[in-house]
């Protein structure tokens, strides 16, 4: 059986984080102008192991990379995987160490504004804004169809059951009629996730949005699908039973990221 906190952990590294570049992208405040003067690498990473992904700004432009960097401006380790989930899924970081680079003030200025703009995938956050309001669908997108790869490829009993039998399939969402769009591929047990139309085939389940409001509904004011279908809100285009099924592991997932409520 698949570790848990292995689990939120892979999702963190390889789902969440790339997140940062589609912040990056879409922020055109006067503070990211001026932060893009500020060339360097920020590395979050569990300490004493090989577990960890870092953030590298060059020319203005911002990737997130799997693994350790050599020799990082900025380092925050974190005493073990638990303590650096939880700085993505809202509970308290525990850091193995203080952070390394601290003269870095740029960088780390940088790091806070990324992860303060992770803040509007919460559950409880609801930009007004339309401009906010598409940007938190299309991280939705991004994160959920990723995750569910990493799900899978992570050893999850359920999701690698569920994908073991399946034929070459497209599990498409996309944001009607010119939105984000996001798409889930299963092969034989093997998962792969993409931004955009999936193109070379039709899509085996296409969950159709509509607007995006019709989305925001759905991904993040978690309205019934059920519900939501009968409102207009989405079209299902497809396998119910399949859509169901996935359904269910992006709840999992939702409930995997968020805490526990006590």
């Amino acid at each position: 059986m698949a570790d848990k906190d292995m689990l939120v952990n892979r999702i963190v590294l390889r789902s969440i984080m790339p997140l940062f570049k589609v912040l990056h992208d879409q922020d055109d405040s006067l503070l990211k102008h001026f932060l893009t003067r500020f060339d360097g690498v920020i590395q979050l990473m569990v300490k004493g192991t090989d577990i960890g992904a870092y953030i590298e700004l060059r020319d203005r432009n911002l990737d997130v990379v799997q693994g350790i960097h050599p020799n990082p401006d900025v380092l925050l380790s974190f005493k073990h995987v638990k303590g650096m989930n939880a700085l993505f899924t809202g509970g308290i970081p525990v850091f193995g160490g203080l952070p390394r680079g601290l003269s870095k003030l740029g960088l780390l200025v940088k790091l806070v504004t990324l992860l303060l703009g992770l803040l509007i995938l919460m559950p409880n956050v609801h930009p007004k804004a339309p401009p906010k309001r598409l940007l938190k669908v299309k991280m939705i997108m991004y994160m959920v169809t990723n995750a569910l790869s990493q799900l899978n490829k992570g050893g999850d009993e359920d999701m690698m059951a569920w994908t073991a039998k399946q034929p070459d399939r497209i599990y498409q969402m996309s944001v009607q009629p010119e939105g984000p769009a996001a798409y889930l591929r299963v092969k034989g047990g093997r998962t792969k996730s993409g931004r955009g139309l999936y193109t070379r085939k039709a899509p085996f389940v296409h969950m159709k949005f509509n607007g995006i409001d019709g989305a925001y509904k759905v991904l993040a004011e978690a309205k019934d699908t059920v519900r939501a279908t009968a409102d207009g809100d989405i079209r299902l285009e497809g396998s119910p039973e399949y859509a169901g099924a996935m359904g269910s592991f992006m709840i999992r997932i939702q409930d995997m990221l968020m805490p526990q409520k006590k």
